[in-house]
Parts: C-alpha cells; sequence; structure tokens
C-alpha cells in the first residue's frame, strides 16, 4: 500500500515538473535550432529577477504552441549555456532571439514579455496558430500614420491619444481602465478615445511630430484646433471621464450611462421646480414662461432643444392628467432603465427624461425636508418646558424627527 502511494506522488511530481520549454546547452544547442522547425530561445540566468518573473509566462509560451512545429527553448546563459550567450551577444537577461527554421543566424525579441504579445511574435513568424484565446479586440479607436490625421484632427471631434509602446508596463497597466472609459464614451460621436502603438516603426514620426517622450502620453485634441492639450491628470476611470465630460461638454459616468446632470437647463430646471410648488392656478403661467424660453433656443444644438421641449411637455401633462402621471412616468421610466436589452441611444433619451422629471420634485421635497427640520428645532424648544420625565419621551420624538428629515436630504 505504501508502495502504491509513493509511486502515485512519484508519478504526479514527475508531471507536476513537465515542461515544454526545451533546456539548451552547448551540446545539444544544434539540435533543436537551425533545424526544421524555427525557435524562439531566452537566454537567462538563474539570479536574474526578470528572467524569474517571465518563467511562468514562458511555461505558457510553450504551452500554446505544438512542439512539433516551434520549438520554444531555453539556456543558462551564465552557466551550461556561457558560450551561446558569448556566441550570441548576449549582455543582459533575459535576452530572447528568434531563430528562423534552417538558420543559426538569429534576430532580437525586444516585445513584451506579456503572453499576448510573446505568443502573437512566435505566430506571426512561424506562421503557427497559437492554443491560446485571442482577446477581444480593443474598444478604443486604433491609430496608426494612415488614420491619425483623419481622426485626431476632425474638426468636427474631440479626441482623446493615448500614445503607448506594447513594451510599456505603465501602459498595460493603464489599458483596462482606458477600455472601459472608451467603451463609456461609444454613444457620444463627437468625443473620441483613441490609442496609438506609438513605438512601432511606421507611427514614430507622428509621435515625434507631438513631442511623445515616454509612455504612455496622453493627449487631447480639442474640435476645431490642430494643437493638442497635454493630459497631465490621473490613469484611473473616473479621472478619465472627468476629464472628458469637462472638455467635450458630456455628462457620461463609469458605468456609460448619463449622468445625473445630463439633459438639464438651468433656467427650465427652475421655472420646473416652480411649476411643481405653485398652485393650479398659477400653472399654466410657468408653462407659459416655460414656452417662452423655449422660443429663445432656436440657435441652440440639437441636444439643447430636445430636453427643453420634455419640460415643457412634462407640464402639460401635468396640467392636463394631475401629478399622478409624473410619478407613474417616472416608475415606468426606471423600469426602462434597468432592461439590460435597450440600444444605448435610448438609454440616454430615458435618462435625460428621468432627470428632468426629478426637477419637478426636487424643492418640494426640499421644502419637506426643511419643514420636517422646523419641526425637530419645535419639539426641542418644547422639550425645555416639560419635566424631566415627560422630557425623555419628547427627546425619542425629537430624534425621530431629525432622523426623518435627514432621509429626506439624502435622497434629494
Amino acid at each position: 500500500m505504501k508502495f502504491a502511494i509513493s509511486l502515485s506522488l512519484f508519478a504526479f511530481a514527475a508531471l507536476a515538473s513537465a515542461s515544454n520549454v526545451i533546456d539548451l546547452d552547448t551540446k545539444n544547442f544544434e539540435e533543436y535550432v537551425g533545424g526544421d522547425r524555427p525557435a524562439l530561445v531566452e537566454f537567462y540566468a538563474p539570479w536574474c529577477g526578470h528572467c524569474k518573473n517571465l518563467a511562468p509566462v514562458y511555461e505558457q509560451l510553450a504551452d500554446a504552441f505544438p512542439s512539433d512545429k516551434v520549438v520554444i527553448a531555453k539556456t543558462d546563459a551564465d552557466g551550461v549555456g556561457r558560450e551561446l550567450g558569448s556566441k550570441y551577444d548576449v549582455k543582459g537577461f533575459p535576452t530572447l532571439k528568434w531563430f528562423p527554421k534552417g538558420s543559426l543566424t538569429p534576430e532580437d525579441y525586444s516585445s513584451g514579455r506579456d503572453l499576448e504579445a510573446l505568443a502573437g511574435f512566435v505566430s506571426e513568424k512561424s506562421g503557427v496558430k497559437s492554443k491560446i484565446k485571442p482577446p477581444p479586440p480593443p474598444v478604443a479607436v486604433q491609430l496608426d500614420a494612415s488614420n491619425f490625421d483623419d481622426i485626431a484632427l476632425d474638426d468636427d471631434k474631440n479626441v482623446l491619444v493615448a500614445f503607448t509602446a506594447p513594451w510599456c508596463g505603465h501602459c498595460k497597466n493603464m489599458k483596462p481602465a482606458y477600455e472601459k472609459v472608451a467603451k463609456a464614451f461609444l454613444s457620444e460621436s463627437d468625443c473620441v478615445v483613441a490609442q496609438m502603438d506609438a513605438d512601432a516603426a511606421p507611427n514614430k514620426p507622428v509621435a515625434a511630430k507631438y513631442d511623445v517622450r515616454s509612455f504612455p502620453t496622453i493627449k487631447f485634441f480639442p474640435k476645431g484646433s490642430k494643437e493638442p492639450i497635454a493630459y497631465s491628470t490621473g490613469r484611473s476611470e473616473q479621472q478619465f471621464i472627468d476629464f472628458l465630460n469637462e472638455h467635450c461638454g458630456t455628462h457620461r459616468s463609469i458605468t456609460g450611462l448619463l449622468s445625473e446632470t445630463a439633459g438639464k437647463v438651468l433656467t427650465l430646471d427652475t421655472l420646473a421646480s416652480n411649476f411643481f410648488t405653485a398652485s393650479l392656478p398659477e400653472r399654466p403661467d410657468v408653462l407659459g414662461k416655460a414656452r417662452e424660453y423655449l422660443a429663445t433656443l432656436t440657435g441652440a444644438d440639437k441636444k439643447t432643444n430636445i430636453s427643453a421641449e420634455y419640460y415643457v411637455k412634462a407640464m402639460e401633462r401635468v396640467i392636463e392628467k394631475g401629478e399622478g402621471w409624473l410619478t407613474k412616468e417616472q416608475a415606468r421610466i426606471a423600469g426602462l432603465l434597468a432592461s439590460p436589452s435597450l440600444a444605448p441611444t435610448k438609454l440616454d433619451e430615458l435618462k435625460i427624461k428621468a432627470n428632468i422629471l426629478s426637477s419637478f420634485a426636487a424643492q418640494k421635497a426640499s421644502e419637506a425636508a426643511d419643514a420636517a427640520e422646523d419641526i425637530y428645532e419645535q419639539v426641542v424648544d418644547a422639550a425645555k418646558q416639560v419635566p424631566q420625565q415627560a422630557k425623555d419621551g419628547v427627546d425619542q420624538f425629537a430624534d425621530a424627527v431629525q432622523d426623518k428629515a435627514k432621509k429626506i436630504k439624502e435622497e434629494l
């Protein structure tokens, strides 16, 4: 029984230690390199920290390609492979070199050390597909020397451009947040989030033109201007979102939905608030003022006109059907906003309507909160005039009123 267990453990250990990365030395080098298969060779040193970081990725790379078509190998260039390191001019660790099929003359690998970059390089050079599932296509608009001017310098668009390099660690760390921001702004046709491999040879003249000296460098190209603005804020999603909203005049949130301020028109917001707190006979007068203001917006942009028209429409509906219409319409829109199947443009339309309708009840809710605070102060004053035993009960009631007032304020 003990023998069987020991044998199983030995087999498991052997399986766990199995590797598809071929270890090379001066004796077997030409057995695997320069023959009927191309080879990627890592020249490493056991004490090298960067080599240790690369090791698990390199194992994954070897597992991703059929060994009968591509050789993924390594040699200890500070030990058994020292002569090989000298022969192939290895001056640092790790150094990776690509040996084409039938050749002992290599080319240096100088791209990233992540699995995606390594696998892409091997596939490109060998023509062999890897087993790695390809990443989804980038959401950010991809720029190069051929399309840069058409997109970044478009007079009708605001464009944020990240100049990156495939091997840049900071660029890789930024990518997830940048992609989420690009996705959040997909519905904004005139606010573009773009990215360019500024280290690719054809794109370097463009990078030089805009004084790109390190990676990532981020610049904002405003509408109608050929001169960019340097982006020097942080690289979090929220910081990118805030910058774009400020410079593009948009109202996007991290989720991609519009924020609570989208669609609001200050003058009409005030009128909406006044309308809802006005008496029934006074409301037609407020509606008339809203119509008058709407007539002055003939030169405004389309989005502002659409928002302004909905303020007026909502007032008309409340006069026609009563305040109950407002409550039902808010509930209907809230339900639709929770639907995952709606198109982004429809979600934007509904969010703007929800924001506008909230303006009608805001003033009344605020007044209710203020009234609750007034009651609290009156109760406290009254508590000072009663015996201690009764005062305890009054204090409890006062605290409850104050809590209710705070909750009303928080919901505004």
